[in-house]
C-alpha cells in the first residue's frame, strides 16, 4: 500500500498572493451583503488593505529568494519579488484612480439606453463589482510572473485576463463603446490563449515536461524534436506578445484603451505589462536560453516593427487615449530589447524600465481623467489646446510624464532607455539599438507636439477644464510625478538594488 504524502505548499512564500485572493472573496460578500450607501467606502478600504498588506508580506520574504513553492510550480527569487513588488506599488496607485466612481457605470448587467439603465441611474444605484475584480486581476498578475512550469503560467494568465474582459465594459458615457472594446479583448484574449495552449502541448510533446527547468534541460541536452521545440516556441510566443501588445498582436490596444474607464485603461496599461513583460523574461531566460539561435532573429525583427509601427502610428493621431495606446506598443517594442539582450544587464534594465514606466502611465492616464467638459471626459487632443494657459499645474504634471515617455534626461525614462539600450548594446545587438535610438526621437515628436498644443496654443471656445480632482486622484498624480522626477535625477539606489537582488532560478 502507498503512502500519501502531503504536497508542501510554503505558504509564507504564497501569502502576498494568497492574502490578494481573500480580499477579492471578502470583497465579493461586501458587495452582495452591505448597503450600497457604505459599500464604496467597504469596498476602497478592503482593496487597498489588502495590497498594502501583500506588500508588506513581500517585504518580509525578501530574504527567502531562491526558492520554490507549491510543489515547484512557483518560483520565489529576486526576480519575482521586484516585478511583484512594482504590480502591487502600481496596483495600489491605479486602485487610488479607480475609487472616483464617477467613471463606472450604476449598473454593468444592464443593456446601454435600456430602462432598466435609466432607472438604476435615476436611483443612484452604484455597484462596486470593480473592486474584487481588481483583486483577482492583481492576484494573477503577482502568480504570472513567477510562474515555474506552463500550467501554472497558463493559470496566470487567464486569471489576470478574465477580469480585465469585464472592467473593460464597466464605462459609465459612450457604454457601447465600452462594451464593444470588452468584447473584443475578449475575443482576442480567446484566441491568444488558444495559441498559448497549443504552443504549451508542442513544449511537453518535445520535453515530455511542462517545467521550465525540464523544458531547458531538453533544450540543453538536445534529446527531443527540434520541429516541435520551433513550433512550441513561436505558439507561446503568440500569447505572451499579445499580453505586451507586440506588433502584429496589438489590434486589440487602441480600442480597448479607448473605450475601458480611463482608470481601468491605467491600471491595465502599466501592471499588465509588468506581470506580461515579467513572465516573458522568465520563459526566455530560463528555459529557452540555450535556444536562442531558434527565436532571437524573429524576436528582433518583432521588436523593431513594434517599435518603428508604435511610433510612426502614434503621430496620426487625434485622440489622447489612442496615441497613449500606441505610445505603449512602440514602449513594449524597447522593453523586447531586454529581452533580447539575454544578459544579467538586460533583466535589471527591463525591471527598472517596467516600474518607471508604469508609474508614469498611470500618472499620465491620472491626468486625462481630470481633463472634462459637461458631458464627461475629453480625450480630442484638439480641444486641449489652451490647457497649459486654462491648468497650467496639471498641463505640467502631463508634459512631465510625456518627457518620461520620450525618455528626456532628468526623467525616468531617460535612465530606463538608455540602461535598456546599453544591455542590448553589450549583447551585440546593435540594429536594434540603432532602431530604439530612431523610434525614440520619432516618438518625441509626438509628445512634443502634445506639450506646444498645451502651452503655445490659444485655448479654443468649445475647450475643456480641468475637474478639482479628488483626494486620493491628487496623491496618485503627485506620487507618479515624484517618483518620475526622482528616479531620473537620482537612479542608483533602485537600479543598485535592482543589480543585486534580480536573479531567475535555473
Amino acid at each position: 500500500m502507498l503512502a500519501f504524502t502531503a504536497p508542501i505548499l510554503s505558504y509564507s512564500l504564497l501569502a502576498p498572493m494568497l492574502i490578494v485572493l481573500g480580499g477579492a472573496l471578502l470583497g465579493i460578500l461586501v458587495e452582495a451583503s452591505l448597503s450600497r450607501t457604505i459599500r464604496p467606502i467597504a469596498q476602497l478600504s478592503i482593496t487597498l488593505g489588502t495590497l498594502v498588506l501583500a506588500l508588506v508580506q513581500l517585504w518580509q520574504i525578501r530574504h527567502e529568494s531562491s526558492l520554490t513553492a507549491a510543489m515547484g510550480s512557483v518560483a520565489i527569487d529576486g526576480a519575482a519579488i521586484l516585478m511583484q513588488g512594482s504590480i502591487l506599488l502600481i496596483a495600489i496607485l491605479g486602485t487610488m484612480l479607480i475609487a472616483d466612481q464617477e467613471h463606472f457605470t450604476g449598473l454593468a448587467a444592464a443593456l446601454p439606453g435600456s430602462s432598466q439603465e435609466r432607472e438604476s441611474l435615476q436611483s443612484g444605484e452604484q455597484l462596486t463589482e470593480v473592486y474584487p475584480l481588481t483583486l483577482f486581476a492583481v492576484a494573477g498578475m503577482l502568480l504570472f510572473p513567477v510562474a515555474n512550469d506552463l500550467i501554472t503560467l497558463f493559470v496566470a494568465l487567464e486569471m489576470l485576463s478574465l477580469p480585465l474582459y469585464l472592467m473593460a465594459g464597466l464605462s459609465r458615457r459612450r457604454r457601447l463603446l465600452s462594451q464593444e472594446a470588452a468584447l473584443k479583448y475578449f475575443l482576442l484574449g480567446a484566441f491568444s490563449s488558444a495559441f498559448f495552449l497549443f504552443g504549451a502541448s508542442y513544449l511537453y510533446g518535445y520535453s515530455g515536461t511542462v517545467s521550465l527547468a525540464g523544458i531547458r534541460d531538453s533544450v540543453v541536452g538536445g534529446s527531443g524534436n527540434d520541429v516541435f521545440l520551433l513550433i512550441g516556441i513561436a505558439f507561446v510566443s503568440i500569447g505572451l506578445l499579445f499580453k505586451v501588445s507586440a506588433v502584429p498582436f496589438h489590434a486589440w490596444t487602441p480600442d480597448v484603451y479607448q473605450g475601458a474607464p480611463t482608470p481601468v485603461t491605467a491600471f491595465m496599461a502599466a501592471a499588465t505589462k509588468v506581470a506580461a513583460f515579467g513572465a516573458m523574461l522568465r520563459i526566455f531566460y530560463t528555459a529557452f536560453a540555450n535556444a536562442y539561435w531558434d527565436w532571437r532573429p524573429l524576436m528582433t525583427v518583432i521588436a523593431i516593427i513594434t517599435m518603428l509601427f508604435g511610433s510612426f502610428v502614434a503621430i496620426a493621431q487625434r485622440d489622447v487615449k489612442r496615441m497613449l495606446a500606441y505610445s505603449s506598443i512602440a514602449h513594449a517594442g524597447f522593453l523586447l530589447t531586454g529581452v533580447i539582450a539575454l544578459n544579467k544587464a538586460g533583466l535589471d534594465a527591463s525591471i527598472f524600465y517596467l516600474f518607471a514606466y508604469g508609474i508614469a502611465t498611470v500618472g499620465a492616464f491620472g491626468i486625462v481623467t481630470l481633463v472634462r467638459d459637461s458631458s464627461g471626459e475629453v480625450t480630442d487632443l484638439n480641444r486641449w489646446a489652451g490647457l497649459g494657459k486654462r491648468s497650467p499645474f496639471a498641463a505640467t504634471l502631463f508634459a512631465t510624464f510625456l518627457l518620461a515617455f520620450a525618455g528626456i534626461p532628468l526623467t525616468s525614462g531617460f535612465i530606463g532607455k538608455f540602461s535598456i539600450f546599453s544591455a542590448a548594446y553589450e549583447s551585440g545587438n546593435r540594429a536594434v539599438v540603432i532602431v530604439g535610438v530612431l523610434s525614440s526621437a520619432i516618438a518625441a515628436y509626438f509628445y512634443i507636439r502634445v506639450i506646444v498644443l498645451m502651452f503655445f496654443t490659444d485655448p479654443t471656445e468649445d475647450g475643456t477644464s480641468v475637474v478639482i480632482p479628488s483626494v486620493l486622484t491628487r496623491i496618485t498624480v503627485l506620487v507618479a510625478f515624484v517618483i518620475t522626477i526622482f528616479l531620473g535625477v537620482f537612479p542608483t539606489p533602485l537600479l543598485n538594488f535592482i543589480t543585486s537582488t534580480a536573479s531567475f532560478i535555473r
